[in-house]
């Protein structure tokens, strides 16, 4: 498997990983978990995620922070870094995604949802779980994807 194939594979499990994660906290947040709201909030937040994988190089953002704080790939310092930088660029944008799509939803239905308060606690909840989540999943894909080279 060329370093291609591995970004695409580690961008399919980590993003598939902080979508389920982050749907189910978005649903039960909601206080009126469903199945059908969480399967779509899981898909949409998925391709975001694709998308977002493909357009930016969080890899290079991420090794370059790194190299500037001397801090190798390995260490936790280097693993943190990561985190942080894939955690602040994907997690902002799917929250803003789904916060719009649970506001819209609950217009049809005939409700309201106050966007501003529901959003900063979605981000912040979402941007801690997604840090924790990246931190402990990244070196197990990385493992998994690399073991099946």
């Amino acid at each position: 498997m060329n370093n291609k194939k591995i970004a695409v594979t580690m961008s399919l499990l980590m993003g598939g990983t902080l979508s389920f994660f982050m749907s189910l906290l978005g649903n039960i947040m909601s206080g009126h978990f469903s199945l059908p709201g969480f399967i779509i909030s899981f898909v949409i937040s998925f391709i975001i995620s694709i998308i977002i994988g493909l357009l930016i190089p969080v890899r290079k953002i991420s090794s370059s922070l790194r190299h500037k704080f001397l801090f190798s790939e390995e260490s936790m310092g280097g693993r943190c870094i990561d985190a942080l930088i894939s955690d602040l660029i994907y997690t902002p944008v799917i929250v803003l995604s789904m916060i719009i799509f649970a506001c819209r939803m609950a217009e049809k239905q005939g409700g309201h949802i106050p966007f501003l308060p529901y959003f900063g606690k979605s981000l912040v909840l979402d941007l801690i779980l997604g840090f924790i989540l990246i931190l402990i999943f990244t070196p197990i894909f990385i493992r998994l994807v690399v073991k099946h080279k």
